[in-house]
């Protein structure tokens, strides 16, 4: 039998036997309607091709069940896994997740926000470029709309959940220290507050174990290229002067890749035994980390953690039963786990 057409809601709640405000109380939450009524409806949807336009009927909302999320860039394999999390909880909760990369870009990641906005989202969950957004571009969003930052943060009172650098980047300098020769560090360009966080508690770790901390800086100008860089740091080194040391600590695992594929570009061998050249540790335990060759040591962040704990809290503050944020826990730094492979 040949589905039903109709064209507007209007024509839909006719045909159901419905009024259209029972019919948009039904799509909002089917919950919120009398089992008997949903029942009716949901027939008249398996009958019928029609699908409400929820972009039209958000745009007559005060506010819509739309989230934003804005990341500075999709191709992170880090950013990634994050925003897949994120969405899946938005949608468990009735929320439709918006994801907009700022590619890097402050000139970008405001105009996001401004997309953002024109959208009606209800709230926004983001990890913010940093110490390079433009000013005031997420405050004056704060000030219309809920919103959470996460993995970094930009000063204000604004909720954040974010690794604690703090304990992951000691755990595995300790690791380091304990299982063969103390680390050097291997700096990225410090694009937000993550890079110095860590670099800080490298330094803070090698002193309290009585130990001379060593940083070498990858690269000084702004850049989101990791890879790049740690590819092109191991090559001049090892053109000018051969390994720094036999233990290399990354300050994440995308500068690891560039330096571990620049390594093996000139037959050397990595790993923690005898027989190889150094060792390479890092840290996120990105995805692609356990299929480097070898598996690249890290501190894994709690992805499924950081994720959960960033949309809870957003909910919390799309809750109009309590005042905004009364009592809400605005910072959650989440500690990592040593992650040991065969890099270190």
């Amino acid at each position: 039998m040949a589905e039903k057409t109709h064209r507007t809601m209007d024509d839909f709640a006719r045909a159901s036997g419905v009024s259209r405000p029972t019919l948009s109380k039904y799509f909002d939450d089917p919950a919120s309607v009398k089992p008997a009524t949903r029942a009716r409806i949901e027939a008249a949807l398996r009958s019928s091709d029609y699908q409400p336009n929820v972009f039209a009927r958000n745009l007559n909302r005060k506010r819509t069940r739309n989230v934003g999320i804005v990341v500075p860039a999709l191709t992170d394999p880090f950013y990634a896994e994050m925003v897949s999390r994120i969405e899946l909880r938005c949608r468990d909760e009735g929320f439709w997740p918006i994801v907009i990369s700022s590619h890097g870009s402050p000139k970008l990641e405001a105009e996001s926000v401004r997309t953002l906005m024109s959208l009606k989202v209800a709230g926004a969950i983001v990890a913010p470029l940093g110490l390079v957004s433009e000013p005031g571009v997420f405050e004056r969003m704060s000030e219309d709309i809920p919103i959470v930052y996460f993995d970094t943060y930009i000063e204000g009172d604004t909720p954040f959940v974010g690794n604690d650098n703090h304990q992951s980047t000691s755990t595995i300098v300790d690791y380091l220290c304990r299982s063969g020769e103390p680390p050097v560090y291997v700096d990225i360009p410090h694009v937000n507050h993550n890079s110095g966080e860590r670099l800080q508690s490298y330094i803070d770790t090698m002193r309290a174990t009585g130990l001379e901390p060593v940083v070498l800086k990858a690269a000084g100008d702004y850049s989101w290229d990791f890879e790049r860089i740690g590819h092109e740091w191991m090559d001049r080194t090892l053109e000018t002067g051969g390994l720094p040391a036999r233990t290399l600590l990354c300050a994440n695992d995308r500068l690891a890749f560039g330096v571990m594929a620049a390594a093996f570009s000139r037959g050397l061998k990595i790993g923690r035994r005898a027989d190889c050249d150094f060792r390479v540790a890092a840290h996120d335990d990105h995805p692609l980390s356990r299929y480097t060759c070898p598996a690249l040591t890290t501190m894994a962040q709690d992805f499924a953690a950081m994720a959960g704990r960033s949309v809870e809290i957003l909910l919390a503050l799309l809750d109009e039963a309590d005042p905004p944020g009364q009592g809400l826990v605005r910072n959650v730094k989440l500690g990592a786990t040593l992650v040991m492979r065969q890099s270190a």
